[in-house]
């Protein structure tokens, strides 16, 4: 949305995130997802305070706790922080690199990972966010699966598959196939544009009707 309102307005705004639920580490994750924010804590806090070349844990330490400050004055957000400070630091200096070189794996490995991430990042009573990470696990009792689990997932399975399908290069390949039509066939590009547009349109409209009071989740910011 950012960058179609700049091009309406004349600004050309770079890519935010770059598929990053493909990514086969932690640190590759933090690359793709919101480049820009990760792009200012590496340029104003990580490499004045010496980046790479001295106190590199202590750095990193500072840069996550910064981050976490950033997305809300609240400890669930302190504490997603430095779960991800952990993870970068047994990527750099345990893992060294060796999990990217393993493509299918890597990925399995993860995206759990993260799923824990937004599980603390969401959560701000610790007891809460401690039983839906037992429901995710199957520890302390909760079943990973049961009915109620069966059902939801098949009521939601139609959200699942398209959002499954954003988070794959899917649409970029399919973007730029349509877009080679706009000069080669106008008539074609111009009518699927106005079918995709309002396919879009209708599926937000179902979705906000359908659903409940949800607040805008940077309100704790």
């Amino acid at each position: 949305m950012a960058i179609g309102l700049g091009k309406m307005f004349g600004f050309d705004y770079g890519e935010n995130f770059n598929y990053p639920y493909v990514s086969r580490s932690v640190t590759e994750f933090w690359r793709r997802w919101h480049i820009s924010l990760g792009s200012f804590f590496r340029d104003y806090v990580y490499i004045p305070l010496g980046g790479n070349r001295r106190h590199q844990v202590l750095n990193l330490l500072a840069v996550w706790l910064l981050t976490g400050l950033w997305h809300g004055a609240g400890w669930n957000f302190v504490l997603w922080g430095l779960y991800f400070f952990v993870l970068l630091v047994i990527e750099k200096f345990l893992l060294k690199g060796r999990l990217e070189k393993i493509p299918v794996l890597s990925n399995v490995v993860t995206l759990p990972l993260l799923a824990v991430g937004w599980a603390v990042f969401y959560f701000e009573d610790t007891r809460q966010c401690l039983t839906a990470l037992g429901s995710m696990f199957g520890i302390g009792g909760a079943p990973t699966w049961d009915n109620v689990g069966a059902n939801m997932f098949l009521a939601k399975l139609p959200v699942i598959l398209t959002a499954l399908a954003g988070c794959l290069p899917i649409g970029a390949f399919v973007g730029k196939k349509v877009a080679s039509l706009r000069t080669e066939r106008p008539v074609l590009w111009f009518t699927l544009v106005v079918l995709y547009t309002s396919a879009m349109l209708f599926l937000c409209v179902c979705a906000l009707v359908s659903s409940t009071y949800n607040p805008f989740l940077y309100f704790r910011f």
